[in-house]
């Protein structure tokens, strides 16, 4: 082993689904001294026995505790932000940084169990990404959380028109490939998961759930109150980016028939409001928005 590099040299057989496969595991971290390291290690446990080639990258996102010193000792490739950047950057930073074509992200928090990498990689043979679906395991989620991600959960699969079991699992294995033309797109912060999960949905990209147990984190969650205006920029971001016209045609078609039912209220008083001539010309302009927003959407998210 080469730092994290496993080189087989006959003394480990390649699993049979997994040959001609290989595999970079890219982790972020901000202030996980007390789990970094075990992450690594159970990484290690879990894909020395496939025998395949793969690597382990730690991109450490500026953190103020030993996080950085727990992840060079861990025998991982380590990187680093000098300063706080975001879950998303550091992602970014991490993916760029990998030398396989399959791409698997964790966090470093020890929530994502690295046992299932494996068969995630080998079912990614067939897709463009694999995505862990913690189904049940969302119980640990704060009480206070589950109303926005259920929210953002339904509003996103109403965009995608399929259903998306988990929009923001932290655990995936993807083609390098496929993400690359959509790394401009991704945002710095924690919407980078559910970002990437509409950019394959919605540009037709092989994309499966396979079900995960979600364990409970190690330190305390990075999640701040800021994070819920952050939670409303990304619905409208989402609205205007991933199929727009899902959105703003029923919106016009709203307005329109409100502006309808004015107007014939208006005639039988014989008098035309101002209330109607609104709502028919923001019904026009939510419509004309949306073909606008289509047309950006079109143009970024092509293939």
């Amino acid at each position: 082993m080469e730092g994290s590099i496993t080189e087989v040299e006959g003394a480990v057989a390649v699993s049979p689904e997994l040959q001609g496969m290989t595999l970079s595991v890219v982790i972020p971290a901000y202030n996980e001294e007390g789990a970094v390291r075990a992450t690594v290690q159970e990484v290690f446990d879990a894909l020395d026995p496939t025998g395949i080639e793969y690597e382990v990258i730690v991109i450490d996102d500026g953190s103020r505790d030993n996080t950085l010193a727990e992840a060079k000792a861990s025998g991982a490739v380590v990187d680093a932000n000098q300063v706080n950047s975001g879950y998303g950057a550091t992602l970014k930073r991490g993916v760029k940084k990998a030398r396989y074509e399959y791409v698997a992200i964790m966090d470093a928090d020890g929530t994502y169990p690295a046992r299932y990498l494996p068969g995630m990689l080998a079912m990614c043979r067939d897709q463009d990404m694999v995505v862990g679906d913690r189904g049940a395991g969302m119980k640990n989620v704060p009480l206070v959380r589950r109303p926005a991600k259920w929210v953002l959960n339904n509003f996103a699969s109403f965009l995608a028109e399929r259903k998306l079991n988990d929009l923001n699992s932290g655990l995936r294995v993807f083609r390098k490939s496929e993400l690359i033309p959509f790394l401009p797109l991704l945002p710095q912060n924690f919407s980078f998961t559910t970002t990437i999960t509409l950019c394959m949905s919605s540009n037709g990209k092989r994309m499966v759930y396979t079900p995960i147990e979600y364990g409970k984190r190690v330190g305390k969650s990075k999640i701040r109150p800021i994070d819920f205006l952050n939670f409303i920029i990304l619905i409208l971001r989402i609205s205007t980016l991933f199929n727009p016209l899902r959105v703003f045609i029923p919106l016009g078609l709203g307005l329109m028939g409100l502006g309808v039912l004015k107007l014939i209220y208006d005639l039988t008083q014989m008098n035309l409001s101002e209330t109607a001539v609104f709502l028919f010309l923001a019904s026009i302009m939510v419509w004309s928005l949306g073909l606008i927003a289509d047309m950006i959407s079109r143009l970024h998210l092509r293939p």
